[in-house]
């Protein structure tokens, strides 16, 4: 592993390691985009996920979003448009010092920045794996439907937001008012629909973070995208995680030309 520096276009100093492939041929080039209040290494799950690519061929690179881990930034200062920068880093660096076929794992509210930057992204993925994803910022935060959302974000911390300027989210993170007012003026369906690039999305049928039925319906109304649902996990993946890295890992190790086979295109239609 190594660290490289990752600089945003606004001047952010994003914190990030790469796992490089050793002595094999390097297959392809994965980017981890981890979930709010997380970190580069998302409590272990993209450590993981890294180590089976790199040992399969794949350069991964990790990287904490800005106000998260040891990046720049605040939490407060954290928006969805700052992250769509973060990420946009993160793909400039790997395009010119790590090219080969990219993919991208989108975990959480990692999918928030992916699915907004599809418009420019998709054309450059081999791959697209949204795991446990924020697939519907209403139903997840603007009028949530599951147990953390309804107490994360309800009509009376909005109120907190714009009296202090932000939330305690997990506890841990100071969700700030400006990404609070983002929430509810994003869609995420037209960039998710209109993408071409084949989709793995991997969650918990019992997610009490994220709606699983945003899922459910997403993966039945786009082409050349698969669901694979955990069977009885929740957000935090426990006791289901091996399930979870190994599905992302075979998805992402496998023949590189499988996204690219018509039969196989087809038959992801779900």
């Amino acid at each position: 592993m190594s660290g490289p520096e990752l600089i945003t276009l606004d001047g952010v100093r994003l914190d990030a390691v790469v796992h490089h492939p050793g002595a094999r041929p390097r297959r392809g080039t994965v980017i981890y985009a981890h979930g709010i209040t997380a970190d580069k290494d998302e409590f272990g799950t993209a450590v993981r996920v890294a180590d089976e690519l790199a040992s399969s061929g794949h350069a991964v690179l990790r990287f904490s979003f800005r106000g998260h881990g040891t990046s720049g930034g605040t939490q407060r200062g954290a928006t969805i448009a700052g992250e769509m920068l973060d990420l946009e880093a993160a793909v400039t660096y790997a395009a010119e010092e790590l090219p080969a076929p990219l993919s991208l794992v989108a975990s959480s509210f990692g999918a928030v920045s992916t699915l907004l930057s599809l418009p420019w992204l998709d054309h450059r993925l081999h791959r697209l794996v949204l795991l446990r994803p924020v697939l519907d910022l209403h139903r997840t935060f603007v009028e949530p439907e599951t147990p953390w959302g309804r107490q994360h974000y309800s009509p009376e911390q909005r109120k907190s937001a714009h009296e202090q300027g932000f939330v305690l989210v997990n506890g841990t993170f100071e969700l700030g008012r400006v990404l609070f007012e983002e929430l509810r003026h994003h869609d995420l369906a037209p960039p998710f629909q209109a993408s071409t690039v084949p989709v793995l999305i991997v969650q918990g049928d019992q997610d009490t973070v994220v709606p699983y039925d945003a899922a459910r319906q997403a993966a039945a109304t786009r082409p050349f995208c698969h669901l694979h649902t955990l069977t009885g996990a929740d957000h935090g993946l426990d006791g289901h995680e091996d399930e979870a890295v190994q599905t992302v890992v075979d998805w992402l190790g496998g023949d590189p030309d499988w996204p690219h086979s018509p039969a196989v295109l087809g038959a992801m239609r779900w």
